[in-house]
């Protein structure tokens, strides 16, 4: 078997153990912080929203550190110190004793990050480029995978087990995929010298179209801020919509999980559509399919209406990050690969943190519907900026 394709199914095997344990956790730590103590409902959102929040931050800050290592020592090196330090952390979790203790190791979890990152860096280096809309459209599905299935066993392991046991599950399911990097994944390294590391003012000096880049990268905030806008308004708007809430935490949980299944089969077949069409036609189509989407949503009526444009929504999320990841190889060098996925890492991060603050506050002044209609806006003005940056483009250097 070609080294490449080796590499493809290992880390695909990583991201979705990776993603498995995140999303066994996220659900439950507003539970588990109510288990450390905290019982008054202001101050448990304000610690939910810390916990949740720290770790993002500090992976913005810091993800162009590690891209920056990753171009010097290889990017194996990183997948190793991702996968070992999130099990050591997410361990040391399950042992706290307070919210303070949980907060400070989900801060120090920020450090940790950047496996799925330089998972997808490590395969757009290797893989033939008349293939990496495909092979980073496969890659991605691992990660959606593994956060489709994480909640069922968090839930069930929560419920019978006890929450601190889904910590240590978990830490060994990160484990794994250090394992599996350490054994499975073969990379050869063309190490950057310390001599010849560019600054980051000179990384985009040294793009042929810098602006593009910078361009990409604002569509990753993108994609995340408009997923997680949504966020924190969706159980209670399916219970604003529902006639009947007693089950409304399993309507809400399968509305949330739906985009996944839809992602899940499209990544790949999308992935390869932009490999022959041009990936930027590709990202330009999702992001206007999404606007469309999202328009819909702020005039349904019943959580069934809303589970079904989710679902088709997940087709369009199938087609962004990769498209994103293919464009963003495209339009810049080996030498400087790990620098950009870094800082798209970074942009990645703050959407995470933006989203859910934008979704609250619109939801607390306008509405929930309103939200809904907010992120529409912001995803089209995001489709009319990267048609322009491919505007601006010549015609023989597009995908």
């Amino acid at each position: 078997m070609e080294t490449w394709k080796l590499n493809l199914i290992s880390v695909w095997l990583g991201c979705f153990f990776t993603g498995l344990a995140m999303s066994e956790i996220l659900p439950f730590l507003p539970l588990y912080i109510e288990q450390l103590g905290v019982h008054d409902h202001q101050a448990l959102s304000i610690w939910s929203g810390l916990v949740f929040s720290g770790t993002f931050l500090v992976s913005s800050v810091v993800a162009p550190l590690w891209g920056s290592l990753a171009d010097r020592k290889g990017r194996k090196l990183m997948l190793l110190r991702a996968a070992l330090g999130m099990a050591i952390v997410m361990v040391l979790q399950g042992f706290a004793q307070n919210v303070w203790q949980l907060f400070i190791l989900r801060t120090l979890m920020g450090l940790t990050s950047g496996y799925i990152p330089n998972a997808m860096a490590l395969v757009a280096s290797q893989v033939p480029r008349d293939k990496s809309g495909w092979a980073l459209g496969t890659l991605s599905t691992g990660q959606v995978a593994g956060v489709i299935i994480g909640p069922l066993i968090g839930g069930f392991m929560a419920d019978h087990l006890g929450l601190r046991t889904v910590f240590f599950v978990t830490g060994g399911l990160l484990f794994t995929s250090f394992l599996i990097t350490l054994f499975l994944i073969k990379e050869r390294v063309v190490p950057v010298s310390k001599a010849n590391r560019l600054s980051g003012k000179a990384v985009f000096t040294s793009l042929p179209y810098p602006m593009l880049i910078l361009s990409l990268f604002v569509t990753t905030m993108m994609i995340q801020l408009a997923n997680g806008s949504i966020s924190p308004i969706l159980t209670l708007f399916i219970r604003n919509l529902a006639d009947n809430t007693q089950n409304i935490a399993f309507i809400s949980g399968v509305i949330a999980a739906v985009p996944g299944v839809s992602a899940l089969l499209s990544a790949p077949r999308l992935g390869k559509l932009g490999d022959r069409i041009g990936a930027h036609r590709v990202l330009i189509a999702a992001l206007i399919f999404c606007f469309v989407l999202f328009c819909l949503m702020a005039t349904i009526n019943t959580p069934v209406q809303l589970g079904i444009l989710r679902f088709m929504l997940g087709f369009g999320d199938g087609a962004l990050m990769p498209a994103v990841q293919a464009l963003l190889v495209k339009y810049s060098s080996d030498q400087v690969t790990g620098r950009i996925f870094g800082y798209n890492q970074s942009f990645m991060y703050l959407g995470n943190v933006v989203g859910p603050l934008i979704g609250s506050s619109v939801s607390a002044m306008m509405g929930f519907r309103w939200v809904f209609l907010v992120t529409a806006i912001l995803v089209l003005f995001n489709a009319a900026q990267v048609w322009w940056s491919f505007r601006k483009l010549p015609a023989k250097r597009r995908i």
